[in-house]
C-alpha cells in the first residue's frame, strides 16, 4: 500500500520548488546549499518526504524567503478555525498559483514581468482574456 502524502507537505513542497524556480535554482544546487541530495530535494518538494521545521528554516534562508511564504494558500484541516489563520484563499488563487508552479507559467510570468509598458501589459491582458473566452465559447 502506497502512502498518499499529506496535503500540507505537497503545499510546502510545491511552494519551494516555485520559489526555486522563480530564482533560477536548480534542485542540485539547493540539494548542496542543504548538504542534501537533488533526489531528497525533490521528495521535499513532491511532498513525499516531510520537511522539518529546522530544514525548513534552513530552506528559507537559502532561498530568501520568509517562513510564512510557504504556508501562504495552505489546505485547511477539516473543523479547524479559519478566522486568524494564513490558509484562506479563493479557489482562484489555488488554480494562479498552481499555474504559477508549472513551467509554462513561470516562463509567462518572467517574460510578462520584463515587459514595461502598462499599455503593452494591458493588451497582452486583454487578448489572453479574449483567447479564453473564445475557449469557453
Amino acid at each position: 500500500m502506497t502512502k498518499v502524502p499529506n496535503p500540507i507537505d505537497r503545499h510546502v513542497g510545491a511552494r519551494v520548488r516555485m520559489r526555486r524556480m522563480m530564482i533560477g535554482m536548480s534542485q542540485e544546487r539547493l540539494g548542496e546549499a542543504l548538504g542534501l541530495t537533488f533526489q531528497q530535494v525533490q521528495k521535499y518538494e513532491k511532498g513525499t518526504n516531510r520537511i522539518s521545521a529546522s530544514r525548513l528554516q534552513q530552506i528559507s534562508e537559502t532561498l530568501n524567503i520568509p517562513l510564512a511564504y510557504f504556508f501562504k494558500g495552505a489546505p485547511v484541516a477539516e473543523g479547524a478555525a479559519v478566522n486568524g489563520g494564513f490558509a484562506e484563499s479563493a479557489p482562484e488563487e489555488g488554480y494562479a498559483s498552481d499555474f504559477v508552479m508549472t513551467a509554462e507559467g513561470l516562463s509567462l510570468n518572467r517574460a510578462f514581468a520584463r515587459i514595461t509598458d502598462p499599455k503593452v501589459r494591458k493588451r497582452i491582458v486583454d487578448l489572453i482574456v479574449a483567447l479564453a473566452e473564445g475557449d469557453n465559447a
